[in-house]
């Protein structure tokens, strides 16, 4: 199958197209490299021993997207592009609005024309904001606390309306929890640009000698521990649930929405915890107040993507760390090439 990648040269845009290119597909990656980096779309064909397109563009440029459209032919789109960070959301939602938004437009009027009728949407745990209960089912109310998760919701919706429009259309929205590892050849990782956004980047750049300390914000929520409890999955199991929601589409529901995580949660200082053993590396941390918008705890309920897909993950926490740390030693700046 030819598939179309936007964001493929993120961190699980990446990891995805080496999974496409195992099982045989050819892959072209759109990404304007906001959060991508070319080099690693080299190392996924290093990886794969394969050829992949690519073109720094952006998804909201009609003629790009026209152009790939008309040479590519692509079968079916995994849609990654976008912007991620919660707490930038808050602080410029248009921009937020704008890029993922009226990305997602621009990205199915572009089907349209060439009459391409798959979709894969990356989306995310955070359109559910605060929970009612636990764990997260697909059934849980939608009600996003911040602009990102708004604007992954409505670009879901703007997905389930183009569905209904054709009976031949599939959309699936993957709406997934915390991915975090790294491919295990060590080649390819999570490698942020600026400051994280997340806990193991932080984990690891102290791993590094890059960071002093880890900041852990709230010790005093209703967990094991007192830290922030989280449900972590392992960036190449998320990147096979694209691929078998890619190959399952003509057998699901029009339009489907499914949870994609482990079914359990790990708190800051159990992962802290795990790290230090997977790598034997200490690592210091500090504990400071809450932040405002922090949940104490969710995670998900997987099961429906274990029936609809017949996926579940395979790696365990420690593979995740081991395969971080890897990732790091090796790739200390990431992908700057002269590390």
């Amino acid at each position: 199958m030819r598939v179309l990648v936007t964001g493929g040269a993120g961190y699980v845009g990446s990891h995805t197209c080496v999974e496409l290119l195992n099982a045989g597909h050819e892959v072209f990656v759109i990404d304007n490299l906001s959060n991508g980096h070319e080099e690693a779309l080299n190392r996924v064909k290093n990886i794969t021993k394969c050829e992949l397109g690519f073109m720094d563009a952006d998804i909201r440029d009609a003629d790009v997207l026209d152009k790939i459209f008309t040479k590519f032919k692509p079968e079916a789109v995994i849609h990654f592009a976008g912007l991620k960070a919660v707490a930038d959301s808050v602080i410029v939602p248009l921009s937020y609005y704008n890029v993922n938004v009226c990305g997602t437009v621009s990205l199915l009027e572009a089907m349209d024309r060439a009459n391409c009728l798959n979709v894969v949407f990356s989306s995310s745990a955070t359109v559910y904001g605060s929970p009612a209960y636990l764990p997260y089912d697909e059934n849980h109310p939608t009600c996003p606390a911040n602009p990102y998760g708004r604007t992954k919701l409505v670009s879901e919706n703007l997905i389930h309306d183009w569905v209904s429009v054709d009976r031949n259309r599939r959309g699936t929205s993957l709406r997934y929890f915390n991915p975090i590892g790294a491919h295990p050849s060590g080649q390819i990782g999570e490698d942020p640009h600026g400051v994280p956004n997340n806990l193991m980047p932080f984990i690891s750049q102290v791993a590094a000698g890059m960071r002093e300390y880890v900041q852990i914000f709230g010790s005093d929520y209703e967990t094991r521990d007192g830290t922030g409890e989280r449900d972590y999955i392992h960036v190449v199991d998320l990147a096979d649930a694209h691929i078998k929601a890619l190959h399952c589409q003509p057998r699901l529901n029009p339009y489907e929405a499914l949870n994609i995580g482990n079914g359990n949660g790990i708190t800051v200082l159990e992962m802290i915890d795990n790290f230090q053993r997977s790598s034997g590396v200490s690592i210091k941390y500090e504990l400071f107040p809450r932040r405002d918008g922090d949940l104490p705890a969710f995670w998900a309920n997987p099961s429906l993507a274990f029936e609809k897909l017949a996926w579940k993950p395979q790696l365990t926490i420690g593979q995740m760390c081991e395969d971080t740390w890897r990732w790091k030693k090796n790739n200390t700046r990431g992908y700057n090439v002269s590390n």
